[in-house]
């Protein structure tokens, strides 16, 4: 059987009879058998259950039951998430065992009630806002791409396990960019839906105003059928809203759509030189499927970024005070710096940022009068190498390793943002370039971006066996 590439793909040999759901799941657990070892992507493992699941999915397709396209299809999921088949660790010595223990979050309810095949609990960065910690007992996920480099975060271990083929698709969560991070460290496909737009109960919180819940795959076809699947209020989640989400155009055409291309605070000093000349690529390809390019700058940058700060580190210690009391030395370090900066905000800083999200929510909202979708850099490097971000003596320097990462400002607004690979550095590390949208716009951008990758290769690429 030759290997569907994409959960696309991998729909379509299902029910062409050219794959079975079980064989597709056991080419996944011995990718995961070869190549977790060196990549640090598993928490925790559910082969067994993963295999039942497989054979119940071929049993049902046989006799015409046909869930949608994630039926049979293997799936990792990021462990702040529930999952019932195991623990919710967010990575972490701090969390409660018993959080999440035997349930699903709404969102990996939704994902089994389409048919997925849950392989596993995947890594993260300690309840999604830490960094890399050598020294805390879980793995170091690792960049399949180049193992000394870092996948990302804080969806690390759902960027990598695409990357080299442990699963089709996987679920991350995004607060200053976690999905999107690692998908361009990785060299797939990131989306952050609209806030609100994916249930985010039963999962970890980190900002509970800045939380999205969204898919990563290989592609934006991809990503869109797993919005597909997942989107839509609970009412386990009061910030859920009940609109109707309507699948994309996937016709290939950007005919008439009109994009807003940002340069201004993404080429930053000390950016990679491949950035520039890629981005400009990908400017080319899509003007040539029919888009109309307009330069435009993003309103309130430097406000969006302090205010993501600002909001992030309260809401988070709003959430960990106790624990952190408590049990400080449990966390790792860059969790610690994290929470305990939060100290020094006062509370008329967080409103103030409040007030001033909202003021670049409408800003940025005016921009759509004129524009369907804006583009900009994901980031203006490739995946930093861990001896550079993990230093021997001292504390990570979080500030620097977000020097090269564009994603903040749009958490802080809201809007669904989807990156997708769009090149190489010359050492070979994927390059990646932001599709953002109206709110509730999430069609816009999967058009845009399954357009532009009808026309490029770039997330079918397969990174070298570790």
């Amino acid at each position: 059987m030759e290997t569907p590439r994409t959960l696309t793909e991998a729909a379509e040999a299902l029910r062409t009879g050219a794959a079975t759901s079980v064989a597709l799941t056991e080419r996944a657990i011995a990718t995961a058998d070869r190549l977790d070892g060196a990549l640090g992507t598993y928490l925790a493992r559910f082969d067994e259950a993963a295999l039942a699941a497989a054979e119940r999915a071929d049993r049902e397709l046989a006799a015409g039951r046909d869930r949608g396209p994630l039926h049979g299809v293997p799936f990792g999921v990021k462990d702040i998430i529930a999952v019932a088949e195991g623990p919710t660790t967010a990575q972490s010595l701090v969390l409660d065992p018993g959080w999440g223990a035997g349930r699903d979050a709404p969102v990996t309810a939704r994902l089994k009630a389409a048919g997925a095949v849950i392989t596993g609990k995947v890594t993260t960065m300690e309840f999604a806002c830490g960094m890399p910690d050598f020294a805390k007992p879980f793995p170091v996920p690792r960049n399949p791409w180049d193992t000394g480099t870092w996948a990302g975060g804080s969806s690390s271990g759902t960027g990598s396990g695409v990357a080299a083929g442990m699963f089709y698709a996987g679920l991350g969560t995004d607060t200053a960019g976690s999905i999107r991070i690692p998908a361009a460290f990785c060299g797939i496909t990131g989306l952050m839906p609209t806030f609100g737009r994916v249930p985010k109960s039963g999962v970890a919180p980190l900002g509970y105003s800045l939380d999205h819940v969204g898919p990563m795959a290989r592609s934006a076809r991809d990503c869109a059928a797993v919005l597909d699947a997942i989107a839509g209020a609970h009412p386990s989640d009061p910030d859920s809203v009940d609109l109707p989400y309507e699948p994309p155009l996937l016709d290939g055409s950007l005919e008439g759509v009109r994009i807003g291309v940002v340069r201004e605070h993404h080429f930053p000093d000390g950016h990679d030189p491949a950035v520039g000349p890629a981005y400009d690529t990908a400017l080319d390809v899509l003007a040539a499927k029919g888009a109309a390019l307009t330069e435009i700058t993003l309103p309130y940058w430097y406000e969006m970024l302090m205010a993501n700060v600002v909001t992030l580190s309260s809401e988070a210690l709003a959430y960990h005070r106790n624990d952190l009391s408590a049990r400080w030395e449990d966390y790792g370090d860059a969790t610690r710096a994290t929470l305990a900066r939060a100290a020094a905000i006062t509370g008329a800083d967080y409103v103030q940022a409040q007030r001033v999200r909202r003021v670049a929510q409408d800003a940025v909202e005016r921009l759509f009068d004129d524009l369907d979708v804006i583009v900009a850099p994901t980031t203006s490097a490739g995946a930093p190498r861990y001896d550079d971000i993990v230093p021997e003596e001292g504390p990570i320097d979080v500030g620097e390793v977000f020097t090269h990462i564009h994603t903040m400002h749009w958490d802080c607004v809201g809007n669904p943002v989807l990156a997708a690979p769009m090149g190489a550095t010359a050492g070979g590390l994927p390059l990646s370039i932001q599709f953002a949208g109206p709110a509730w716009g999430e069609a816009a951008i999967l058009r845009a971006a399954d357009a532009y990758q009808t026309a490029t290769d770039w997330h079918l690429r397969v990174p070298p066996t570790p």
